[in-house]
């Protein structure tokens, strides 16, 4: 632990703050939980940060708040196969020919919850591939009551339909 003085400058008064710098710690890379059997390596997403656009003022214009999250999808070691295909096709336009998954987040006013929305966006959209396929659809033939209720409806309408021609003046 290391402290240093630097200048806060309020209401134009300099003065010296204490600061309290931690030494960073070297630690494994953290694993991203998205499922009980897919985990993905926080190294492998990267963070742009930009500005957004819409209203919002004076904020909008200095403060790089939208946030464009980047996970080579191709190349990751933690996604088996058939969640990389599905996950593609779920994907459409977001995923680049490369296949890196672009999410872009601008919704809210600060970074934090901007990072944290885009992160969100990206779990839900590799546990959404990661569900298994439904069953395919066995065909079936209607039965003999179905048949018959469809074919009194169109009696029924064929009958009130006849009605609205011109009347017979014989």
């Amino acid at each position: 632990m290391r402290t240093a003085w630097r200048f806060h400058d309020s209401r134009r008064l300099a003065r010296p703050v204490r600061v309290t710098i931690l030494p960073r710690k070297i630690t494994d890379d953290v694993m991203i939980q998205v499922t009980p059997s897919i985990a993905i390596d926080e190294s492998e997403l990267h963070e742009d940060f930009m500005r957004a656009s819409g209203a919002g003022g004076q904020n909008i214009q200095k403060v790089e708040t939208a946030v464009q999250l980047r996970f080579d999808v191709a190349n990751s070691p933690n996604l088996p196969a058939p969640v990389r295909s599905r996950l593609g096709t779920l994907a459409g336009r977001r995923m680049t020919k490369a296949g890196v998954l672009i999410i872009s987040a601008q919704r809210h006013r600060t970074q934090e919850r901007n990072r944290a929305d885009a992160l969100e966006r990206l779990l839900a959209l590799i546990r959404e591939a990661a569900a298994p396929p439904p069953p395919p659809r066995r065909k079936t033939r209607p039965t003999l009551g179905s048949k018959q209720r469809r074919l009194d409806g169109k009696k029924l309408r064929s009958g009130v339909k006849s009605l609205r021609g011109a009347p017979d003046l014989s």
